[in-house]
Order: structure tokens, then sequence, then C-alpha cells
């Protein structure tokens, strides 16, 4: 079954609704790449300004100075776009802290659980003395009734 697409009268129904929603969500005016702290400069709409690491970006952690520096407004507000590496990230989500798909931030997870520092070291250390992370506690299981259950009797049939 084929699509119908919405008529004039519809889209222009539904015009208030999107100005609002726009109106709701934060919406960037400009975009650039600053190359001293490598990172993405999003000024909103309202004034305010949001930066983040270039390499959280998925799609963005290769890129070079020169690819970052080509980031474009999504006419709207609503996305920034780098057209020679094909990638598009969604301004609210960015304020959100979702710097890609959750397969991405999963990744980013993974790698940032695997920063060493000297704080995390000395953490391990103190456990080690300790005897190592606690081991989880389990709960009793509750015993089964005194009575019991009885078995349903079987019927047999002819």
């Amino acid at each position: 079954m084929a699509k119908r697409l919405p008529t004039d009268a519809e889209i222009l129904a539904q015009l208030p609704a999107a100005t609002a929603a726009a109106d709701a969500q934060p919406r960037a005016r400009t975009a650039r790449y600053d190359r001293e702290t490598r990172r993405i400069v999003i000024e909103l709409t309202n004034g305010c300004l949001f930066a983040f690491p270039a390499h959280v970006g998925q799609g963005l952690q290769d890129a070079t100075d020169d690819q970052l520096a080509a980031v474009e407004v999504l006419p709207g507000g609503s996305g920034l776009v780098w057209e020679e590496l094909n990638v598009d990230l969604w301004v609210p989500g960015l304020l959100a802290g979702v710097f890609g798909t959750k397969a991405w931030m999963r990744e980013l997870g993974r790698l940032g659980g695997q920063v060493q520092s000297e704080a995390k070291a000395a953490a391990s250390r103190e456990n080690g003395k300790k005897g190592g992370r606690p081991r989880k506690v389990r709960p009793e299981p509750t015993p089964p009734s005194a009575g019991g259950t009885k078995r349903p009797e079987s019927r047999r049939v002819g």
C-alpha cells in the first residue's frame, strides 16, 4: 500500500504545532570548530554556548582539523552536518549528552572505563589490602512450608 502524501491544508494546519515545538527545543544559531581545544562550539538561539570534544561525536573521532571546521548548521538549527564526513548530529541530543547511536554511546562508556589514572590505581590498591572487591551477599532462600505441596492425583481414563 502506497503512503499518502499530506495535502497543503494538512501541512498548514500543523505549522502552529511545529513552530511551538521548534521554540521549545534548543536550536543552533552557529557552530564552529575550535582548533586549540579540539571542540565543536555551538551558539544556541537563546544566546547560550555549548561545546563538546570533537572525538566524542560519532563519526568525528578520526577527522582532520579541516574536516571538523567544515561544520554546517541545518536550516532551523536542529542539527549539525559535516558533508564530507557524512555525519549528522542532532542538537537537542548533543545538549543531553548523546553524541551518537546507542551502540556508539556504549562504546564511549567502555572506553571511559578503561581509563587509567592514579586515583583508580590507589583505590584498587586499597581494595586489595582489604581482600579485594567485597562479594555480593545473596539472601538465604526461604524454605518451603512444612506441609509441602501436594501433587494432583492423576486420573486414568479407559
